[in-house]
């Protein structure tokens, strides 16, 4: 929590840390009523409830050599205070004292802090610190090289629709290393500070193959949410999904859950919308949309590549720790630029790789990659394919090899002719984020998959190319037709 600077009383900044932080601490003493401090801190007062009672935020009182009744009933010096602020106050000014004694008398009742003149003050303190603490959100590392992020999280932002009372689920899908765990981590730290119950669930594909895994992703949403960790302990799923209903149907939460694969799994998680309290928000990420759209998400954003400028911009991050290209270097940048096809992955991956290397050493890498592709960005891109079925893996792999810019109604024929049901499979692969149908109908892919594809094919018989399902090579073709003639 931040503190306000000493010798400063700008009701400017006051309110402006107030709104954007999650923990108001207030202090009341007997000395706040002097008279020619006290408006000042009444005022703060009256705004520290205010936070309280419109955007629920919790608010720590700390009593400190005043009895709590003092506060809440006015008696003793508040009321002798107040009687001399009502002298000679005009109607404004009676507005005022009237919104300060609501306020104090609000404050009054809160559970807080009573410091007594005999109390152990150092122990009090260790007992706030330890509630605060407690109570504020965890602040989640974010790359600090990320670009390009500031328009989506505005745009993320606006369809959560955080100052509504309804309960709302947005799901964030796209292709792996498109930067959806980059985007909702950036979410999470922007908007926790405005809810008092928060959980963010990460690598949930990974982590819940087992059952065990899946209670220990209940039991995290629990303690979390509820701040009782050791206290409540899951044995059985279907227990968790009962607890999940009956304990935070009432409560505000805000739910992170990050890289799901499974209908099962987002079920015993996040089921349904009336699991949750008023003002909940859900965000899921998954690399499928059809999963999102099975779970009736309020709205699904689909994570588009960086534009040219932004992708540049990442890449020269990692690639020279700074914004623009070195000298000598900005063609060959380009260059890799184009190869990721502004895939954020893609673009770290290789500044990492290239960081201090010369202009040779660059160009050597290059020429590398146009004939054997990255694994770094293969592994994380493969975990899509390796979802597919049999038929759908069979179009993808042709998609790669033959079809990439073509028409989708002539694939379509061509594949219907073949014996697979073309518009299923492709529909799936649109579902996946693995291809998408441009405005004019052509087949696109990103070329770090469809090099991924060749490569899968390559490996079927890396000695032999009369030996792989697929030919597209010119060479390779002349060559298993003049051989085996």
């Amino acid at each position: 929590m931040k503190a306000f600077e000493r010798g400063k009383r700008s009701h400017q900044s006051s309110y402006k840390l107030l709104k954007n932080q999650g923990l108001p601490l207030l202090c009341s003493q007997k000395t706040m009523l002097i008279p020619n401090a006290s408006k000042w801190c009444l005022e703060e007062l009256v705004k520290f409830i205010n936070c309280k009672e419109e955007r629920e935020q919790k608010v720590i009182p700390i009593f400190y050599h005043v009895d709590p009744s003092e506060v809440r009933n006015q008696r003793e010096i508040y009321k002798i205070a107040f009687s001399r602020h009502e002298k000679n106050a005009d109607e404004e000014k009676r507005g005022k004292i009237r919104r300060w004694k609501t306020a104090m008398r609000e404050a009054g009742k809160l559970a807080g802090y009573d410091v007594k003149v005999d109390s152990y003050e150092s122990e009090i303190i260790q007992d706030i610190i330890k509630e605060i603490c407690g109570t504020i959100p965890m602040v989640l590392d974010v790359d600090e090289k990320i670009v390009g992020m500031d328009s989506r999280l505005e745009k993320l932002v606006s369809r959560l629709e955080i100052q509504s009372n309804g309960v709302r689920m947005v799901g964030v899908c796209g292709l792996g290393g498109i930067g959806k765990t980059t985007i909702i981590t950036a979410l999470y730290n922007k908007i926790s500070n405005q809810f008092r119950s928060t959980s963010f669930l990460t690598n949930v594909r990974e982590e819940s193959t087992k059952d065990s895994g899946l209670l220990k992703f209940q039991q995290q949403l629990l303690d979390d949410t509820l701040g009782v960790k050791g206290q409540l302990t899951l044995k059985k799923i279907h227990e968790g999904v009962k607890e999940i209903k009956d304990k935070l149907s009432s409560k505000k939460v805000l739910v992170f859950v990050d890289d799901i694969d499974d209908s099962r799994r987002l079920e015993h998680l996040v089921g349904k919308h009336s699991w949750f309290g008023h003002g909940s928000r859900i965000i899921i990420t998954r690399r499928k949309k059809d999963l999102l759209k099975a779970h009736e998400v309020d709205y699904i954003y689909e994570v588009d590549k960086l534009n040219e400028v932004k992708a540049l911009q990442l890449f020269c991050s990692y690639a020279f720790r700074q914004c623009l290209p070195g000298k000598g270097y900005r063609d060959l940048s380009i260059q890799v630029v184009r190869y990721a096809d502004r895939l954020p992955l893609a673009l770290k991956v290789l500044g990492s790789l290239l960081f201090r290397k010369g202009v040779k050493d660059w160009k050597s890498e290059l020429k590398k990659l146009q004939e054997v592709p990255n694994m770094e960005i293969t592994n994380v891109l493969k975990i899509s394919y390796d979802g597919l079925d049999h038929t759908q893996n069979m179009i993808f792999l042709d998609f790669a090899c033959f079809f990439k810019g073509a028409h989708v109604e002539i694939v379509t024929q061509v594949l219907d002719g073949s014996g697979f049901k073309a518009e299923s499979g492709i529909n799936a692969l649109v579902d996946r984020c693995l291809i998408t149908i441009s405005t004019n109908k052509k087949i696109e892919m990103h070329d770090s998959l469809a090099q991924m594809d060749k490569e899968i094919v390559y490996k079927e018989c890396p000695n032999e190319s009369g030996e792989r399902s697929r030919l597209w090579k010119h060479e390779d073709v002349c060559r298993v037709l003049t051989i085996n003639t």
